[in-house]
């Protein structure tokens, strides 16, 4: 447990230079912003200002924990894609929202057959909209971006395989790697190997939501199967033994989301979270927001929660940044480049 006062230790957590590896953009929406896209295009909205609104797009006390409650609120999250203009605006709040929390290297990840279900466009469009926003923001903002593109397990192949075509298309243009997502339970990631692998040989990034609904062996086929980099979440790895020396062996990133994993009842408390556990086997974690609207959180609220109830303390914490930045989905020059840099910043924060 940390020592710090509170408002001491959220203003030392406040002030470190951060990395968030998992955010999901539809995921990342300011409330008040829903409620502006919602007039503007005459969105019909189950409420009609940001309080009584947000119980319908964020997890709010007495909703159940399940899976299901926390991906139910996407349904209204993605109605709101409503023209080139609308995501533009909002790529450029989620990301400076990033920027003005001190997170200084973020991985944005986002579903282009989502966004362009309101849109007579293809992912293409999609994805050129994100990027061109996206550097825009780079350009006014001590802020580095790299996209990543997500397809779900839950739909067809035939999505994924044009979402990789996209993401080729994009390659050099910042679309740094490929994600699986979707609901976990009932749908397994073998049906898109092809589409990762082939992901993997054109060397983008390969990360798998996997071990957060259903159990430890998904982690492992994952990485056996999809040649998963990176796990999305991976909290249920700390239930295998056997697992947790694989992902040692390997070197495979965990990119951790505590509250999100509390929300949706992955884990019962934070104090139980097994993030500590597998850091103190040296499995390689970091600590992301996964959907900091719907959870109501920042990166720095996401880090004091986790120092504050558990046995982690902040010098841990910018071990986890230093992993995260060795980690990233960038060429190997410019990963060394951005270790190097968080060296540095985290040396004098």
């Amino acid at each position: 447990m940390n020592f710090l006062s509170d408002n001491h230790l959220y203003e030392s957590v406040a002030a470190l230079p951060k990395i968030d590896l998992h955010r999901h953009l539809e995921g990342s929406i300011r409330v008040e912003t829903l409620i502006e896209v919602a007039r503007l295009y005459q969105i019909d909205l189950p409420e009609s200002d940001v309080e009584t609104l947000r119980p319908h797009v964020q997890i709010v006390k007495g909703d159940p924990r399940t899976w299901r409650e926390f991906l139910g609120k996407f349904r209204v999250l993605r109605r709101f894609f409503q023209s080139p203009e609308v995501i533009k605006h909002i790529t450029r709040e989620v990301v400076i929202d990033a920027a003005d929390d001190n997170v200084k290297y973020l991985e944005l990840r986002f579903t282009p057959h989502a966004l362009s279900r309101h849109i007579d466009c293809t992912y293409y469009d999609v994805v050129s909209w994100v990027c061109e926003t996206v550097r825009a923001v780079e350009a006014t903002h001590d802020i580095q971006v790299g996209l990543i593109l997500s397809m779900n397990r839950h739909e067809e192949l035939q999505i994924g395989e044009e979402i990789l075509r996209t993401a080729l298309e994009f390659h050099d243009c910042g679309i740094a790697g490929l994600d699986l997502a979707g609901q976990e339970p009932g749908y397994p990631a073998e049906p898109f190997r092809k589409v990762f692998l082939k992901a993997k040989e054109a060397n983008l990034g390969v990360t798998i939501h996997a071990g957060e609904w259903a159990g430890p062996e998904n982690v492992r086929r994952a990485v056996e199967h999809l040649g998963a980099d990176r796990i999305g979440h991976g909290v249920r790895s700390a239930d295998d033994p056997d697992l947790i020396e694989f992902l040692i062996e390997r070197g495979v990133l965990l990119e951790i989301c505590p509250t999100s994993n509390i929300q949706s009842g992955v884990v019962s408390e934070m104090s139980r979270h097994p993030l500590v556990e597998l850091f103190k086997h040296n499995v390689r974690t970091t600590i992301n927001t996964d959907d900091p609207a719907i959870s109501n959180i920042t990166l720095t609220d996401e880090i004091v929660h986790v120092v504050e109830n558990t046995t982690l303390t902040v010098e841990d914490i910018k071990q986890q940044i230093l992993t995260a930045a060795a980690g990233a989905f960038l060429p190997e020059d410019e990963r060394a480049a951005l270790v190097n840099r968080f060296e540095t910043l985290l040396a004098s924060s």
